[in-house]
């Protein structure tokens, strides 16, 4: 365990040491979840528009997911491993570059990661015939991530742990999205 924090703490302080005036605007944004809601309400009226009635299981199961992911983060993993954010690790305070408030006291696992590669497998999952735009949910969900580091909340192992509990919290959704779909004789996306 020794190791594997010295070289998670290792990438942290590099990948959080790369940064420009330019780019903590940027990752600001990009980090705080209130500046997503008009593309995920634009997301939501697509759904409806383009599967009409069907689209209600689907938004269903991504609020599940997205819950589950949360909770899953916020309430179990990061009072049982108590680790501390970066921002808030007194061995390494001084050299982390913080973009703006620090956040809760821990950090294990990422509740950003969990949160956006849930959604983004959940939709892979559900949405076979769209999984360009699908696959583009991964890239936004890694940026996310990224952005979670950069502004100096998570070390690389807290978002590989979150997307880790998101994509499993989709596959999850998805197969309770998928047996309730059959079992009920419900329409499908």
């Amino acid at each position: 365990m020794e190791t594997l924090n010295r070289l998670d703490t290792g990438a942290f302080l590099t990948l959080n040491g790369w940064h420009a005036d330019w780019l903590d605007v940027a990752m600001y944004w990009i980090s705080d979840r209130e500046f997503w809601f008009p593309a995920y309400a634009l997301l939501l009226i697509w759904l409806g528009w383009k599967f009409r009635w069907a689209a209600l299981g689907v938004v269903l199961a991504l609020a599940l997911t997205v819950a589950l992911s949360d909770q899953v983060t916020s309430s179990v993993m990061k009072p049982l491993f108590l680790r501390l954010r970066p921002c808030h690790e007194p061995a390494i305070d001084q050299w982390v570059h913080v973009v703006w408030e620090c956040g809760g006291t821990y950090g294990f696992a990422s509740s950003h990661a969990a949160n956006s590669f849930g959604f983004a497998a959940l939709l892979y999952l559900l949405l076979p015939r769209h999984r360009a735009f699908a696959r583009f949910l991964f890239v936004w969900a890694a940026l996310v991530s990224y952005s979670r580091i950069y502004v100096g909340a998570h070390y690389p192992l807290d978002v590989l742990a979150g997307a880790g509990v998101g994509t499993l919290m989709a596959l999850i959704c998805a197969g309770l999205y998928r047996f309730t779909v059959k079992k009920f004789n419900l329409p499908t996306v």
